[in-house]
């Protein structure tokens, strides 16, 4: 992907994808709030949520830009992560109060690779009850902090990558005997790590949890090209804007391209459909001078425009 441009000192509205590396502590509604202020404007989103205790790539969408983070949202993910076996939390993850502690110390790493095994591919899982997911137009996590009791259908997820780095036994603060094993995770959008480190404990006869959550990568996104908030914000100060891909980089990176002739980009700047492209994923449809004017989505016969980036 090329890299960013700095945007220039206009008053003109700046669009465009700002990837970031999100700080521990921070949920993503506070990111989003940080960004919007050093953007200079309230149209900022993001293509999927991280928890307060991950880290990692966050993809924001700055003004027009936040139309193409309805195509972002389903691209796959991949993490790094440490999962405690010998003890479950009401959140599974570290955050969440430790509910039973059968400890793991005579767990093998042989046992530990053979049921990290039986969790790739296509698999039903259930969400973990602190989530975001609405009961009865109520957050999960919202009832179970109420005091309720949650019960989620499992859902279809794809775990592309479930593999194991590094074993290790600990002690936990409580005296329990754990197994700290670190991981690495590639999967489908929806899919839940805590949720995946809490099903290993279940299959090894224990209890299981996240320590640590580290997105390395949204679809094409990648952790290397992650701006860092506290260089954005010092950046900010100094009165440089905050450096933007452009809707022409964000779309050729993430979209195939079909480049138009100058007949069929004036077509498609006033939604005109052409003839179909072929792909069955949306295309970045792109002017004769290389900038994208839309994205087009096959309907049969015909490419239709389903967002104009660019209208006449």
């Amino acid at each position: 992907m090329s890299a960013p441009r700095p945007r220039s000192g206009s008053s003109e509205p700046v669009d465009g994808i700002l990837v970031l590396d999100k700080p521990a502590g921070w949920t993503s509604h506070d990111v989003v709030a940080r960004v919007r202020r050093l953007a200079g404007t309230r149209k900022v989103g993001h293509a999927g949520t991280l928890d307060p205790m991950a880290t990692g790539v966050l993809v924001l969408g700055v003004n027009r830009a936040t139309r193409l983070l309805t195509y972002l949202v389903g691209a796959d993910k991949e993490y790094t992560a440490t999962v405690r076996l010998g003890q479950a939390a009401v959140t599974d993850d570290a955050e969440g109060e430790v509910t039973a502690a059968p400890g793991a110390g005579t767990t093998g790493r042989d046992a530990v690779e053979v049921a990290v095994a039986a969790l790739r591919g296509p698999i039903e899982q259930v969400p973990s009850a602190v989530s975001a997911i609405k009961v009865d137009g109520k957050r999960s996590y919202a009832r179970v902090r109420g005091g309720e009791e949650v019960d989620l259908p499992a859902r279809p997820v794809t775990i592309s990558r479930f593999d194991v780095l590094d074993v290790r036994a600990a002690r936990a603060a409580d005296g329990t005997d754990v197994l700290d094993v670190d991981v690495v995770v590639v999967c489908s959008s929806g899919t839940y790590v805590r949720a995946l480190a809490r099903d290993l404990g279940t299959a090894l006869g224990t209890g299981g949890h996240l320590t640590a959550l580290r997105r390395t990568r949204v679809g094409p996104f990648a952790l290397e090209q992650a701006a860092d908030l506290d260089v954005l914000g010092a950046a900010h100060e100094a009165g440089r804007p905050v450096p933007l891909l452009s809707l022409t980089q964000a779309c050729r990176t993430v979209f195939p391209v079909r480049t138009l002739s100058d007949a069929e980009t004036a077509a498609v700047r006033v939604g005109q459909r052409l003839t179909a492209s072929g792909q069955a994923e949306p295309v970045a449809a792109a002017a004769p001078d290389g900038h994208v004017v839309a994205l087009l989505t096959d309907r049969g016969e015909a490419a239709r425009p389903v967002l104009v980036l660019d209208p006449a």
